[in-house]
């Protein structure tokens, strides 16, 4: 018996042996769902977009660069101000494949970001389109405020490459445009840097903008929230953060998206006045906008900041 117990026991790493490397070459022969490869959003030549590190956040150009997907809009009927209305979006590589949800990976809890805003970026929306039936296409409804051309910038991460990618397309709006915002809006407290707005019983304030900040130098933000009666504010995770912060230039030619360095979820903030550290690096001089996104007691809201950085 002695005798045989090396025999047995080779035999057993051998059967245990042939098992695993069947396992492993089973499951890499499986399909992962997409049909694309990374040489689908391959782009070469001189102003072509690149790939951002999810980690990494920063303004991106979008406009003025070339993506490796196409994005077209289209809505059922004309779209108007003050209406809702029905989009579709519909997106594809510059072969002509499109990109259902199989091909785009879960960022930020949801496969596509849509970043919708107006010609005086006083209108703006965080949507999640569906996809639908129909390879490559989304949808989604939305009532826009105000009339005018609306900018949709696509925000997604493909399952070929693993790195965040962006597109943009213009939608249409019937109506009358807002005015332009005020200058006087727009220039925080020059001692603080900071730009404060109340609305419905909460202080919202973002530290750091405006004078201090320097055209191509990265930034640091504070994002505060706090009630005007003293009472502790139930700030509720949205997309895996306590809040998101979206900033845009005046032309609309990109944006940035920014989560905040605290980003355990099981950590509680100070519950008067929680606070969100961000960074950010603002490509050049001129008028811009960031949008914080929080949720509080089950309701998302979006509180805009204006700011001018300086020519220096």
């Amino acid at each position: 018996m002695n005798a045989t117990l090396p025999s047995l026991q080779r035999r057993q790493v051998f059967i245990i042996t042939v098992v695993a490397v069947g396992l492993y070459l089973a499951f890499r022969a499986l399909p992962t769902g997409t049909n694309l490869n990374h040489m689908d959003f391959r782009m070469t030549g001189a102003n072509a977009i690149e790939f951002c590190d999810p980690a990494n956040p920063q303004f991106i150009p979008v406009v003025a660069v070339r993506s490796p997907v196409s994005m077209a809009v289209e809505t059922q009927g004309p779209a108007r101000a003050g209406a809702e209305v029905q989009v579709t979006v519909r997106l594809a590589t510059s072969s002509g494949k499109p990109l259902g949800p199989e091909d785009l990976l879960i960022a930020h809890t949801r496969k596509l970001h849509l970043l919708a805003v107006d010609p005086t970026l006083q209108d703006y929306r965080h949507i999640h389109p569906n996809p639908t039936k129909t390879p490559g296409e989304w949808s989604f409804s939305f009532t826009p405020l105000n009339g005018g051309l609306y900018r949709v910038f696509a925000d997604f991460t493909p399952v070929a490459t693993g790195r965040g990618l962006y597109a943009h397309a213009d939608l249409v709006v019937a109506g009358d445009e807002a005015q332009p915002i005020a200058d006087a809006v727009a220039h925080p407290s020059a001692s603080t840097g900071a730009q404060e707005r109340v609305e419905e019983g909460y202080r919202y304030a973002l530290v750091g903008v405006g004078e201090k900040m320097r055209a191509g130098a990265p930034a640091d933000l504070t994002f505060t929230v706090s009630r005007e009666d003293g009472q502790p504010v139930n700030l509720e995770p949205v997309m895996d953060a306590y809040a998101h912060l979206v900033a845009f230039d005046a032309a609309r030619g990109g944006f940035a998206h920014l989560h905040p360095a605290e980003s355990d979820l099981t950590k509680a903030s100070d519950p008067l006045r929680p606070t969100l550290s961000f960074k950010i690096t603002i490509p050049q001089a001129g008028r811009y906008v960031i949008w914080a996104q929080i949720a509080i007691d089950g309701r998302e809201r979006f509180v805009p900041f204006w700011f001018d950085v300086p020519k220096r």
